[in-house]
């Protein structure tokens, strides 16, 4: 099994990040194939830039799908998920989605803390899209400079600490810590959380192989079934291919 993990942020060290934790859960036999946004947002903050990445999550989908069974979108606002279910031939998962619902099935209400105040009701969004708002016991933005992008070493406390305030003040059973630049380190975190501390990108890649091995067909009809025929300009051959099916 081959799992497609897009980065539709020009961040390698990003990339890297959450391709180690993918390698770290999936199972004997599955090959995490990591890949890289060549033009965008250096890290995905804010609506525009993430406007912006939803075309790389196309790009990087189209050009390296043939080879694989499923992707997971490896951006925590979970860009263009939808969009990139409809063009491709296999499961597409999300990782604040797939947190979400592992979360859920792991405890009752959920605790979730996303990076940065600024975008704190655009995780709401991406929440509300899942059907699990009402499974929130609430939300705490961990504040994330620049630098803790590159390393959050820095962040395992602060968000240990948000994590417990959750469970004393809200109530929450389990914790979704979302942003990709975590992505590995929320061990790290759950070792000083009482309750589960779900990674999206580790349940990501466990629910991509177990919709691979569960193996239903794509959609043949409703607004995920393959693209229909379209003339599109700008891109390369490997989106205009998307496009020109019968």
């Amino acid at each position: 099994m081959r799992i497609l993990l897009l980065n539709a942020n020009t961040s390698q060290a990003i990339t890297e990040r959450c391709a180690a934790s993918a390698r770290a859960v999936a199972m004997p036999g599955t090959e995490i194939v990591p890949v890289t946004a060549r033009r965008g947002p250096k890290v995905i903050g804010t609506r525009a830039e993430n406007g912006l990445a939803a075309a790389a999550v196309i790009e990087l989908l189209a050009e390296n799908a043939g080879s694989c069974d499923a992707a997971v979108v490896a951006v925590s606002f979970d860009t263009a998920l939808d969009a990139a279910r409809e063009a491709a031939p296999f499961p597409v998962i999300g990782m604040t989605e797939a947190a979400l619902h592992a979360a859920a099935m792991l405890g009752g209400p959920i605790g979730f803390i996303g990076p940065v105040r600024r975008v704190l009701n655009v995780y709401r969004d991406v929440v509300a899209r899942t059907g699990l708002s009402g499974r929130i016991a609430g939300y705490r933005p961990l504040e994330m400079r620049p630098q803790d992008f590159a390393d959050p070493a820095n962040m395992i406390a602060p968000a240990a600490n948000l994590a417990n305030e959750l469970v004393e003040q809200d109530h929450a059973e389990s914790i979704v810590v979302a942003g990709a630049a975590l992505a590995g380190f929320i061990d790290r975190v759950q070792a000083a959380v009482p309750v589960p501390v779900v990674d999206g990108i580790a349940a990501g890649i466990v629910l991509a192989e177990a919709l691979v091995r569960l193996g239903r067909p794509k959609a043949v009809a409703g607004s995920h079934a393959a693209l229909p025929k379209r003339e599109i300009e700008g891109f390369g051959d490997a989106v205009r291919k998307l496009f020109e099916r019968d």
